[in-house]
């Protein structure tokens, strides 16, 4: 059950350990201005909506 719970959280910090931000946004910006956008957008959409799950919301 303990797995279940904090899974998301492990996840989150897997993947903020291994991508390379920088390089990350710079590809996203050189698909254009807009694709930046809206990648940027679902991105934290993802993020807020996996915070939510993990804090029960």
């Amino acid at each position: 059950m303990t797995t279940k719970k904090y899974f998301p959280l492990a996840f989150i910090a897997f993947l903020s350990t291994t991508l390379m931000s920088c390089k990350l946004v710079e590809g996203i910006f050189k698909a254009g201005m807009w694709t930046g956008v809206i990648v940027v957008v679902l991105v934290l959409a993802l993020i807020i909506w996996l915070i939510s799950k993990v804090f029960g919301g």
